[in-house]
């Protein structure tokens, strides 16, 4: 007998999973953002030094699918999400405890923050991937863009929140104080994911071979077998392409548009960064919009997940095509509007394509939704974590080359700005063999029915 499929997750249910992404927002902002600045402006230490920590966080998450698959073979995503968030919380308390260490001893602190965020980024994917592949199967079709935008805003709640609250905290500072607040976040978010996950999953799903058959727990495959199976879907494959090229177009501008609005507009940095608040206000605004779109007004939605993915990449793309125009224009150009409407086009984009994540993740079925989830989410932190480092060498090679500060900014603009416009073609083809894929479905069923009535 089939098990009985689980009950969809209602809007309060969606809000749950999000106080959740508010609290890894919490421990990432700490670790990723004021660890960093205490390495270099307190310790003095090479800013390459937390670069590298934090590409060690992205790189650990290439075990992503292993998660996933932890969490299909078992039958529920609980358990990994709050095992995930018990040692992204521990790593956090460690990082701190060891960028105090670094203080005294540089080695051993520089040791014990490696140790750290490697569990950081095993805790990011366990949790990580577990949360949004229970939101792939248990939201509904109508939800998910909603949802998705939902525990997105969340998470970014969850930087604000922590930056504002925790960084008052900070000060006077002290080693001693870093410590003391990164353990109170990290003991608050570990407790609200409690919270937030008791009773919400329900009882184990069985483990299926097929649609509907179950399987032995000695039959389950092994991780090996999974993977080459969910690697050879043309769909899930292709969205992993996708995936990671959309990804590093969009990462690749983190690192040189403030320093852009600095070298060419003049920019101070308290300028600087209220102009990177305006791109972050786009984004919102951008999610919100398809959030909209997606709930739509008298039960008519406006778009599909797959156009607003489409027109996301290619509106990001033609931002940054305007971005590179405007090194030459500095005196006229509306740098504000354009970075406010990257964000727009940034925002939207994003959210689409979490919400195609999770309608794809349950496509092709054997319980591979996790492996699924994971497989996308290592091709996003690989782009994540290369993003940064290819948009700054693309600046410090250009200009060694030309000696123009301006012409460097408009050559890593231009190629990011058609790398979107390749991923919009990607995501354009996944929908179209998608459609075709749904076509082939219904004209087998008409035969099907056809042959049932007589017909030939």
């Amino acid at each position: 007998m089939a098990a009985a499929e689980p009950k969809p997750l209602s809007w309060f249910g969606i809000v749950r999973l999000g106080l959740v992404q508010t609290a890894l927002g919490a421990i990432v902002i700490l670790t990723t953002s004021t660890l960093n600045r205490v390495m270099v402006v307190e310790l003095m230490l090479p800013a390459m030094l937390p670069g590298i920590l934090v590409g060690i966080h992205y790189a650990v998450q290439l075990s992503r699918p292993r998660w996933g698959y932890g969490s299909d073979m078992g039958g529920r995503r609980t358990p990994w999400i709050i095992g995930g968030m018990a040692v992204l919380a521990l790593g956090g308390v460690a990082a701190a405890l060891s960028v105090a260490l670094m203080a005294s001893n540089t080695v051993l602190g520089i040791i014990a923050a490696t140790l750290s965020f490697i569990a950081i980024g095993v805790g990011v994917g366990a949790s990580g991937t577990s949360l949004l592949t229970l939101l792939a199967v248990r939201v509904v079709p109508q939800r998910r863009a909603p949802a998705a935008t939902i525990v997105w805003v969340m998470m970014i709640v969850g930087f604000i929140l922590t930056a504002a609250i925790a960084g008052g905290q900070l000060d006077p500072f002290s080693m001693t104080r870093l410590v003391v607040v990164t353990s109170v976040v990290s003991g608050l978010a570990f407790a609200l994911t409690l919270v937030a996950v008791v009773g919400l999953e329900g009882p184990p799903q069985r483990v299926t071979a097929g649609a509907s058959e179950p399987v032995d727990e000695e039959a389950k495959p092994p991780f090996r077998q999974v993977i080459a199976e969910v690697w050879a879907e043309p769909k899930a494959r292709n969205f992993s392409i996708f995936v990671f090229a959309s990804m590093l177009a969009y990462s690749t501008q983190d690192l040189i548009l403030e320093p852009f609005a600095g070298a060419i507009y003049g920019y101070t940095p308290g300028a600087s960064t209220q102009l990177a608040g305006t791109q972050h206000g786009g984004v919102l605004l951008g999610m919100i919009v398809v959030a909209l779109a997606g709930m739509g007004f008298k039960g008519r939605r406006f778009g599909s997940l797959q156009a607003w993915t489409v027109g996301g990449c290619i509106g990001s793309g033609l931002a940054l095509f305007a971005l590179a125009i405007s090194s030459r224009f500095p005196d006229v150009w509306p740098l504000q509007a354009n970075v406010f409407a990257l964000g727009l086009a940034n925002g939207a984009f994003a959210v689409a394509a979490i919400g195609s994540m999770m309608s794809l993740a349950s496509e092709g079925g054997k319980n591979r939704e996790g492996v699924r989830m994971g497989l996308w989410g290592a091709a996003q932190a690989i782009a994540f974590g290369l993003g940064g480092l290819v948009g700054t060498m693309g600046i410090d090679i250009t200009r060694a080359i030309t000696g123009s500060v301006a012409f460097s900014y408009t050559t890593v603009f231009t190629l990011e700005g058609i790398v979107f416009l390749i991923s919009a073609l990607l995501a354009a083809r996944i929908g179209m063999d998608h459609l075709a894929e749904k076509r082939n479905r219904l004209a087998v069923a008409g035969d099907g029915y056809l042959s049932g009535v007589g017909g030939p």
